[in-house]
């Protein structure tokens, strides 16, 4: 016996059948508990502070109201995988928070996405070392899943990928451990982890972010990946994505060196020429939001025209948590242009240009932003308090009027009051402020910073 719910056009179709115990509820096709999702929470994230001050990676905003984790877990979803933890340890708690919120399964499912939170043990008395170490100490409950396939992913990279593709080249091949990987050129290859294939796509040789120096060692024809020879002569680099998919037994047995605590760096190279490792091309947009200027592009290309990131595709949504908010509401004379613009903003008589404006952002009369990220506010602020904060001379959460603000970063919950300017005119890469810092020439207002009137930075 086997049918389908059907549901109002937008909403997903649920497919029951008679031998099958959980029922699809994404647009992926199902996969059973054949794979288990492993998303890592993500280390320290030094390049992306301020932004990381009181935060980890994955759980930074992104596009006005969504968090990066929010990639990666759609991905896992839209590809039918519904078995995912997310493995966390530094400043964990907003993304926790954000996991517990957003991701609950129907009851007629036991997908789940759940955290598995760094822990010491009676066996154990260290956090999390690295990547490898990471998911060696949450072996316990990747055994009681018992999956074939283990799927590992980072929670801070930024692309749309069928993971489904990706499992079944890696059964096709009958890959013990299969790369995803994209071309890449030179001036990015050293921060990548680097591969050589054969032609029948299998890894031969594995360098984890070599020095200029040695890239030349690396080298290869990615015209024979499908590239265009132009393409192939601008990108002619294999980098690994930091996306793995594993046999449970293979992993199992390469996390039995407790030596080695990174994938890249030590398991990957460790398993060449002990297991039977793949590469898999991924051809689309991929970016690692690694520092304050690839976050600040990606964030402001989703603004464009074109942009290499789709937020529109119906057939792979980026789901996040519901807020219920009222829709945006402009007054007096606006002037919007290639900008993001979310729900539940107040904007009065404003210009923007070329900006992503989060959630709940409040901008007054005559202010001007243009080329910039403006996070929003987790609340609205009450009238009394609105009144207690001009009696107090405080700027209320969002930005004062006749404010100008360029090539900038505002973090959630903001105050920036009234004739201030935010523009850098002294152009300078790196600089830390009192409550603010400017890093690779973006000036970033850290979360809960206040920002008073007629400043100039």
């Amino acid at each position: 016996m086997s049918g389908e719910l059907q549901f109002p056009d937008g909403v997903a179709v649920v497919k029951y059948h008679e031998h099958r115990s959980l029922p699809d509820i994404s647009r992926g096709v199902y996969m059973g508990k054949q794979v288990l999702s492993l998303i890592l929470g993500g280390g320290v994230g030094a390049r992306l502070f301020p932004l990381t001050q009181q935060r980890s990676k994955p759980a930074v905003p992104l596009g006005g109201k969504y968090r990066l984790i929010d990639i990666t877990v759609s991905n896992c979803i839209n590809s039918g995988m519904h078995y995912i933890y997310v493995l966390t340890q530094f400043n964990s708690a907003s993304l926790n928070r954000h996991i517990s919120r957003t991701y609950r399964f129907s009851r007629f499912s036991d997908g789940f996405v759940e955290i598995l939170a760094a822990e010491q043990t009676p066996e154990n008395k260290n956090w999390f070392q690295g990547t490898a170490d990471a998911v060696r100490q949450v072996m316990m409950h990747i055994e009681d899943f018992a999956p074939e396939h283990v799927l590992i992913l980072s929670g801070d990279h930024l692309y749309q990928m069928d993971y489904g593709k990706f499992l079944a080249h890696h059964k096709e091949t009958d890959a013990d451990v299969t790369v995803s990987v994209i071309p890449t050129d030179h001036s990015r290859a050293s921060s990548f982890g680097l591969l050589k294939t054969d032609d029948d796509g299998k890894i031969i040789e594995f360098s984890e972010k070599p020095p200029a120096d040695e890239l030349e060692a690396m080298r290869v024809d990615t015209s024979k990946l499908g590239l265009s020879s132009e393409e192939a002569e601008r990108r002619p680099f294999i980098a690994s994505m930091g996306v793995y998919l594993f046999k449970y037994e293979a992993l199992r047995e390469l996390l039995k060196n407790t030596s080695h605590t990174d994938f890249g760096g030590e398991v990957i190279p460790e398993a060449i020429g002990k297991y039977k490792m793949q590469a898999h091309l991924f051809s689309g947009y991929w970016e690692d939001i690694g520092t304050i200027r690839s976050f600040f592009n990606a964030n402001l290309d989703l603004a464009s025209v074109m942009p290499k990131f789709n937020l529109f595709d119906a057939d792979a949504p980026i789901f996040t948590r519901p807020r219920y908010l009222p829709s945006t509401k402009f007054q007096g004379s606006c002037s919007i242009t290639n900008s993001l613009i979310t729900e539940g903003c107040i904007l009065n008589s404003v210009t923007i240009t070329r900006s992503v404006i989060g959630v709940r952002s409040r901008i007054e009369s005559g202010s001007v932003l243009e080329n910039s990220l403006m996070m929003g506010a987790d609340a609205y602020q009450a009238l009394p308090e609105l009144a207690r904060d001009r009696k107090e001379g405080l700027p209320w959460v969002g930005i004062g009027e006749n404010t100008v603000i360029r090539n900038a970063i505002i973090d959630k919950n903001v105050r920036i009051g009234s004739n201030v300017r935010i523009l850098n005119e002294g152009g300078l890469q790196e600089h830390d402020g009192g409550n603010f810092y400017i890093r690779e020439g973006v000036v970033v207002v850290p979360k809960g910073a206040t920002i008073t009137d007629g400043t100039i930075i």
